[in-house]
């Protein structure tokens, strides 16, 4: 419990002056520690003292620090490293060492204001760094500066009073059904074809795709299950877990599909058995000449805009296939719920939000179709009761 007192000063001048004194003891040291401000009035000494006591009872004065940030977001990222992934971490450390430490590293992390923050943006976006980098920037520093308000290094976030740069939109780059057929036909006499025929029939994302293992398909009933990802970060391969529970799936895939890997499975395993070796449920499905080693995430990347150009469609990104494959989902009636499961958002909302300009047209097939439906249904009923009243 800290106490305070006031005490009446006489200055050289003949003025008196009130010195507001409050004692606290640190719950962690033992030690008892003092603040004290002056004011001019007796009554504003009594108002400063009732404040400057529930600041300290609540915690949130705390004891000026001369950690500079610089030494703050070093520590921070060293020890943030478990919480993301491997390539997260590359990335996040490349913001903190690259941008934010060279900027504001010398300043005490307890003196850090928003006008710091927003002159660092504004100066980041002056040298050439385009809107969504400095929105890179701006999430890696504010969630810093969340955990020093965990870690009781600040009371409240100056990276919530800044107004960060708008990105640019960018519209949603998709295939429509027979971009998908020209560019499958195309893929068909590459090593790559069962893999983007996959992307596109599955919708799951570059990483999941490459990580799977054939112990991670049912080539039976023809279910897929999504329980990793995999990365290449500073030349080695790194697998890891899904960023939360929904993206470990399980979902049913097209007969197609299904087809195309068994066909890869007779494949690969003519092709080790011609080395003495074996396929085992552990084994990667897509890998480098059929030899066990990953394919590199860039190099399929690079080899399906290849593939796009040849096949004289537009050039999308790998990362598209996911959506060109809930879009066309969505256009042909699947349940907003199934297309997200499929997915693995976290929840149905996020579809929602992804696909906004695709459900307004599917409401109005869905109205219609049901229209159609008790339109049909109606009329038939009205012709049945005119051929009864009529036999009458």
């Amino acid at each position: 419990m800290a106490k305070g007192k006031i005490v009446e000063r006489i200055n050289k001048d003949g003025s008196h002056s009130w010195d507001v004194i409050v004692a606290y003891k640190d719950n962690i040291t033992g030690k008892w520690h003092h603040r004290w401000k002056t004011t001019d009035g007796s009554r504003k000494a009594d108002t400063l003292k009732t404040a400057m006591l529930r600041e300290v009872d609540k915690g949130d004065y705390l004891k000026p620090s001369k950690e500079t940030i610089a030494n703050f977001m070093q520590f921070w990222i060293d020890g943030y490293r478990p919480n993301i992934t491997a390539r997260s971490y590359d990335r996040y450390s490349g913001i903190v060492k690259g941008h934010i430490i060279p900027s504001i590293g010398k300043i005490p992390l307890a003196q850090l204001t928003p006008q710091h923050i927003q002159k660092m943006y504004t100066d980041k976006l002056a040298a050439g760094l385009s809107p969504r980098s400095v929105r890179y920037i701006h999430v890696v520093l504010h969630r810093a500066l969340q955990t020093a308000i965990k870690w009781h290094k600040l009371t409240i976030n100056p990276a919530d009073n800044v107004d960060i740069p708008k990105a640019p939109h960018t519209d949603m780059q998709i295939w429509n059904e027979s971009e998908v057929i020209q560019f499958l036909e195309t893929a068909r006499s590459t090593p790559y074809h069962c893999l983007f025929y996959l992307a596109i029939f599955s919708g799951a994302r570059r990483g999941e795709l490459l990580a799977l293992r054939w112990q991670d398909v049912d080539l039976t009933t023809g279910q897929l299950s999504i329980s990793r990802s995999v990365q290449h970060v500073n030349g080695e391969y790194v697998f890891s877990q899904p960023k939360t529970e929904k993206s470990r799936r399980t979902f049913a895939l097209p007969k197609s599909a299904t087809l195309l890997l068994k066909q890869l499975r007779e494949a690969t395993e003519h092709s080790r058995s011609r080395m003495g070796e074996k396929v085992t449920d552990t084994d990667l499905i897509f890998t480098h000449t059929y030899d066990g080693v990953p394919l590199r995430p860039n190099t399929v990347s690079r080899a399906w805009e290849h593939i796009a150009k040849k096949a004289e469609v537009k050039v999308i990104r790998f990362h598209h296939a996911r959506h060109t494959h809930a879009s066309l989902m969505l256009q042909q009636g699947v349940p907003l719920k199934v297309v997200s499961e499929r997915l693995g958002h976290s929840s149905i909302s996020v579809t929602a939000d992804v696909y906004a300009h695709i459900i307004p047209g599917m409401q109005e097939n869905a109205a219609q179709r049901f229209d159609d439906a008790f339109t049909t249904k109606y009329n038939e009923l009205v012709v049945s009761r005119n051929n009864s009243l009529e036999s009458r």
